[in-house]
């Protein structure tokens, strides 16, 4: 793949680093792909350069840098640990702002098209949910984010097409949280939320325990059709 890592000026003064995928065209919509806990590290990665495969133009910013650049963990024990450190650490608005601030860099490149979308995992999908409520893009997929549900009250500000997946066994986000996200976007007209049966949290992540390939294949799947759908150009 046709990958580096770029720099991004933050809003509020100094850079950040963010990982850029292009795909063999050379061009195409954006897709802004936001990390996990474990920062942008191989599977992220990976995952970037799957959909520029696909035929995007992805960034990856790295959402821990105020705290440590470049963060790039193992899921084993340390990593976990680690993970979870910074997780708590991390300054929430911030990083919702950095996210908006790697959308307005992406929109900006010449390779890219006139749409992008938010597209995250865990914490990432998260922080994509607050880039749709930013208006920040043109569309968001949103896999098992956590706290979404805690934070419906900015639900009204989604205007865009907007896609979830949720796991049905996910001890981190229940069936009542789902539902209340359900209920929570009931009246807009282009939000669908997709749960997979049998699944634990974090099932599209290949280096984590709780990886399904059936449910990541299908996932991927339905977000390639979603961003198909509302970003590409037809």
């Amino acid at each position: 793949m046709n990958s580096k890592w770029i720099s991004v000026k933050a809003d509020d003064g100094g850079e950040f680093g963010a990982y850029l995928s292009l795909p063999p065209t050379g061009r195409g919509p954006g897709i802004v792909l936001i990390q996990e806990i474990w920062g942008v590290n191989a599977h992220i990665r990976a995952m970037a350069d799957l959909y520029a495969a696909d035929g995007y133009v992805v960034l990856a910013p790295d959402i821990f840098w105020r705290l440590e650049p470049r963060v790039d963990l193992n899921y084993d024990e340390a990593g976990t640990a680690k993970a979870y450190e910074l997780m708590q650490k991390m300054d929430r608005p911030k990083a919702g702002l950095d996210v908006a601030t790697a959308a307005t860099a992406l929109r900006s490149r010449p390779e890219v098209g006139t749409k992008i979308a938010s597209l995250g995992y865990c914490m990432g999908g998260f922080l994509a949910y607050l880039a749709a409520t930013h208006g920040a893009v043109d569309a968001a997929v949103c896999y098992y984010g956590g706290g979404i549900q805690n934070s419906l009250d900015v639900a009204p500000k989604v205007r865009i097409p907007i896609l979830f997946h949720y796991a049905e066994k996910d001890a981190h986000i229940t069936k009542d949280a789902v539902e209340s996200v359900r209920f929570a976007f009931a009246s807009h007209n282009n939000a669908r939320i997709e749960t997979y049966p049998g699944v634990d949290h974090g099932f599209n992540c290949w280096g984590r325990p709780l990886y399904n390939q059936a449910a990541a294949a299908l996932a991927h799947g339905r977000s390639l059709e979603w961003l198909a759908q509302h970003i590409s150009a037809h």
